[in-house]
């Protein structure tokens, strides 16, 4: 084996992998048999960021950055001119089991562009997963990027072996798609979504009968959104959102802010990059339509469609609706305790729970973990200052984002803090 050539390749088709952030193991349960190496556990792997605050680690890489794509917004796309690389399905099998063993990696995200046709690539996807299962033993977790265009057969075999796959959307909208990606359509990458979906619920009740059944993707399905290469507002970005988790059971949607790759006329200046808080925000409204009960038209509408770059979602709809509150926590339903800003999913239980047997305080709050300099302008418990309720929406949002500002210096410093620290959505 040519290591420096391997060397080589790995930096190449490892940077092209980076714009792909949709490679959370959120969910896979695969366990260690007979003997075998690595164990992909609900827990998530990746280099993300699991529940309980763990960073783990993934190898992710391209499998090719060769493309027959043209995307406007890619950096692998065929016109482009850089340095091309390629594995051999035998050197990414050896690099994943390598890294393994020297303990650099929990498990692998294989993604790759398109070359000959989309079978072609997806075979060979397939094979590397089917070489580790079966030849290596290697029980750790896997996602597979799907390719449009590839065959059904080839796609149920990927899920027999992966752990996830992902289909990304790419651009939110057909018309942005059409703009920027010509020679692709939504139908390509919807129609493997729908096909998954259902393969994953078929192998589910197959289980029930026979406990031989193999698992078909344990982790889901999820896809990835590209944010601002387009011209679509933020309403209609969570609206998409919306429809994949209601209709494709999918685990995750992801959104990239747009990284400027090219001069195009068709897409933004070099110079204008997405602001990641933009990115942020829409990661917390996604938090609020999969946890808190809320409807995307909720969280924007038509002659509001972008996100408030200064505060969370849920707090710019609790100044919109200022007239929903204070809410009365011992008595309000859990649906609206959830819509109080400071309180999260795990301390609004706690509420409904703890206020069976006391009146509830402030000082009670903060020993549930909510965020009380934020939730007291929204509740009434025993002891609250009830003045406080009669700030009308523009002076509460300036003494609550001035407050938040007081305690961090740059609050949108820390991506990763943000999509995981459900203290930016209480």
């Amino acid at each position: 084996m040519n290591y420096d050539r391997i060397k080589e390749k790995l930096e190449i088709l490892a940077d092209a992998a980076k714009y792909d952030v949709s490679c959370s193991s959120s969910g896979g349960n695969r366990k260690n048999t007979n003997k075998g190496l690595g164990d992909s556990s609900s827990s998530g792997i990746c280099h993300t960021y699991t529940e309980d605050g763990r960073c783990v680690s993934l190898l992710k890489i391209l499998l090719t950055n060769f493309c027959i794509y043209d995307c406007a917004y890619c950096v692998t796309r065929k016109s482009n001119d850089i340095q091309r690389a390629a594995f051999t399905v035998e050197e990414v099998v050896d690099l994943t089991m390598n890294f393994y063993r020297r303990n650099y990696i929990e498990g692998l995200f294989l993604s790759s562009g398109i070359f000959k046709n989309a079978d072609y690539t997806m075979e060979r996807l397939v094979r590397v997963a089917k070489k580790l299962r079966l030849e290596q033993n290697f029980n750790g977790y896997i996602h597979l990027k799907s390719i449009p265009g590839a065959s059904d057969e080839l796609m149920r075999e990927a899920g027999l072996y992966a752990d996830r796959l992902s289909m990304n959307l790419e651009i939110p909208t057909e018309s942005g798609l059409k703009l920027l990606a010509p020679d692709k359509d939504h139908q390509q990458m919807i129609k493997p979504m729908g096909f998954v979906k259902n393969e994953i619920s078929l192998y589910k009740d197959e289980r029930k009968k026979f406990k031989s059944t193999p698992k078909f993707a344990p982790a889901g399905q999820s896809t990835q959104m590209i944010v601002g290469a387009s011209p679509e507002t933020d309403l209609q970005i969570i609206q998409v959102a919306d429809h994949f988790y209601k209709n494709f059971s999918m685990k995750r949607v992801y959104y990239s802010g747009y990284v400027p790759v090219s001069n195009d006329a068709r897409l933004p200046g070099l110079g204008s990059q997405v602001p990641i808080v933009r990115e942020n925000r829409l990661y917390q409204a996604d938090w609020l339509m999969r946890f808190y009960g809320f409807k995307a038209d909720e969280i924007l509408a038509k002659n509001n469609p972008f996100l408030d770059l200064e505060v969370d979602p849920k707090l710019g709809w609790a100044l919109r609706n200022i007239t929903d509150f204070p809410v009365t926590l011992q008595t309000a339903p859990l649906e609206m305790i959830l819509r109080v800003p400071g309180i999260g999913v795990k301390s609004a239980y706690k509420i409904v729970n703890a206020r069976k047997f006391q009146n509830l305080t402030l000082e009670h709050l903060q020993k549930m973990g909510v965020a009380t300099n934020r939730a007291k302008y929204f509740i009434v418990v025993a002891n609250s200052n009830k003045n406080l309720i009669h700030l009308d929406s523009v002076h509460l949002k300036n003494l609550i984002v001035g407050d938040t500002k007081s305690k961090f210096e740059n609050p949108f410093s820390n991506q990763t803090s943000l999509l995981n620290d459900d203290t930016f959505l209480r």
